[in-house]
């Protein structure tokens, strides 16, 4: 629930990076603030969005009211925030060691594995200066891998670890661009029904509705120059 008054800042571009953490905020119902950091003009590498993400990517969160009184919290990684953020509220992060670290693994995949495959296979298929027939199947590869490991992880089980977690908040919003990513949800009837049942869930329609009704969240819009520059580091682009 974005809220004017809110003690968190999300600082925050049109993502499945930011989307995870967007769920997360309205699952636990939790007042926010949502920052838009325009990535295209190269906001993020200001000296004052730097002062609060060093890595210059989003999203990144600061709590201006953090559990111990102190001063503001800022955190980046997305992962970090949804642990961060279920610490806080308590929610969708079991207590008990073993169930706790059966999610904590699952985001970890999410971050090492499925994100950054699903990243560059989006990258190689319509962003790069050339097209390279390699990268695309390798990283198409490997993202249709991850999806099977996921359907294992899911047969049987309602959510990935059983309840719904921030694992699950973790995993979802990457699956947005699985058909221009060249991969059939339908070869994994486990992951489909997944898929489908988080999407029905009120929170993960309030994020669609609010941040990216208006365009199919599948587009790979055409990038100017100038973004190209910014968001890849090219240095020979006119």
């Amino acid at each position: 629930m974005a809220a004017a008054s809110a003690c968190l800042d999300l600082y925050m571009a049109r993502s499945p990076v930011a989307f995870k953490v967007l769920i997360a905020l309205e699952e636990m119902k939790l007042s926010y603030n949502a920052i838009n950091v325009d990535v295209m003009s190269g906001q993020q590498l200001t000296p004052a969005y730097t002062a609060i993400n060093p890595n210059q990517r989003i999203p990144a969160l600061v709590d201006h009211s953090p559990q111990d009184g102190g001063e503001p919290v800022q955190i980046f990684e997305s992962g970090a925030i949804l642990v961060y953020l279920a610490e806080k509220s308590g929610r969708f992060y079991p207590r008990a060691p073993r169930d706790r670290m059966s999610v904590m693994q699952w985001v970890f995949w999410q971050m090492a594995g499925q994100g950054p495959a699903m990243g560059q296979a989006r990258h190689f298929l319509y962003f790069a200066r050339d097209r390279c027939p390699y990268a695309i199947d390798r990283f198409t590869g490997e993202a249709g891998r991850l999806c099977g490991v996921l359907d294992r992880q899911l047969e049987g089980r309602d959510y990935i670890c059983g309840e719904y977690t921030i694992a699950d908040m973790a995993c979802w919003p990457w699956l947005l661009y699985s058909r221009s990513n060249q991969l059939d949800l339908g070869a994994f009837p486990n992951l489909s029904r997944w898929f489908r049942a988080v999407g029905e869930r009120a929170a993960v329609d309030r994020v669609a509705e609010r941040y990216w009704k208006g365009r199919p969240i599948e587009d790979a819009p055409p990038l100017e120059p100038a973004a190209q520059r910014i968001l890849f580091g090219w240095k020979n682009v006119s």
